[in-house]
């Protein structure tokens, strides 16, 4: 059977503009079906994938009349997937020749594979963060909040940065703690016994969330390096940057706060609501201040 007649890809689009037609050109090329939910976009970008594939029959488009959020829009995605294996893919990236490939070899290696994930690439070709990494638990998100990873060369097991993409590349697929939202080929099976995507966040740690749900479950997530893809991170979110960042803070307060309340002192829990809520402040005021700035400029011009 080949790689078109297994996966099913699910494409969520907010406002991704140009680029939701070049992540959709690359996964038409090889999936069965690419199943675009869209969240009420007003970019123009949906007139543009329809003037790039007109009434391509692999093509589908769930239109949204509001902006529900990642993990609902995915799940959507899923209820209407037909595929054997469903390949989540964000608008803003554009996978490499083979990418699809590389991914359905990894998943099929093994039964006890539930989602692989790839290598996410920035624009200069660098690895960026994210497509594999540790869990951020407390304790780890403490470390990296007040820069304790520089103790990590004499205490590795104690002051561990969940950062992966700063080590060496591997040759081959390697099973890790988790990888991105932006790139996850998932197995139906693990997901029939697993469950979808919590729908309670917006966006931000659903994906982390899902990973510690499939390793409890006792499912294997490899990192597949050879599956390569450029990630034009933040297209969807340059237009209103303090939502996201909100959304983004309040799914972090929500993964802790849901999967590790029980398991670490209150006191640790305090201290990281405190240093989420107030790097949520930093990074709105940072935006606050830019946007007056443009303002200004314009003005003065």
């Amino acid at each position: 059977m080949e790689i078109k007649e297994k996966i099913s890809v699910v494409i969520v689009n907010f406002n991704a503009g140009p680029g939701l037609v070049d992540s959709a050109r690359a996964a038409i090329a090889d999936a069965y079906e690419v199943i675009v939910v869209d969240n009420a976009s007003s970019d123009g970008s949906l007139e543009l994938l329809g003037v790039a594939f007109g009434s391509a029959p692999k093509l589908r488009i769930v239109r949204g009349l509001s902006n529900e959020g990642f993990a609902k829009a995915c799940n959507r995605g899923v209820a209407l997937a037909t595929g054997e294996f469903v390949f989540f893919l964000n608008p803003d990236c554009e996978l490499e020749e083979g990418a699809m490939a590389c991914l359905l070899g990894a998943i099929q290696a093994d039964d006890e594979v539930g989602m692989v994930g790839g290598l996410l690439l920035n624009p200069d070709g660098s690895e960026q963060a994210g497509g594999r990494r540790a869990i951020p638990t407390p304790w780890r998100s403490f470390v990296r909040a007040f820069g304790l990873a520089r103790f990590s060369k004499r205490w590795p097991k104690l002051f561990f940065d969940f950062h992966l993409h700063k080590e060496p590349l591997p040759k081959s697929p390697i099973e890790v703690e988790a990888i991105s939202g932006a790139c996850m080929l998932v197995k139906r099976d693990a997901m029939q016994v697993i469950g979808l995507l919590d729908e309670e966040y917006f966006m931000h740690c659903e994906d982390l969330d899902w990973c510690i749900r499939f390793r409890r479950g006792e499912w294997k997530i490899l990192f597949v390096p050879d599956a390569r893809m450029l990630h034009h991170k933040g297209v969807c979110s340059r237009a209103r940057p303090i939502f996201v960042e909100w959304h983004k803070h309040k799914g972090m307060m929500r993964f802790y706060r849901k999967l590790f309340r029980h398991q670490y002192p209150g006191v640790l829990m305090w201290l990281v609501s405190v240093g989420v809520w107030l790097r949520f402040l930093l990074v709105a005021t940072y935006h606050s201040a830019r946007r007056i700035g443009n303002v200004l400029g314009v003005v003065r011009d």
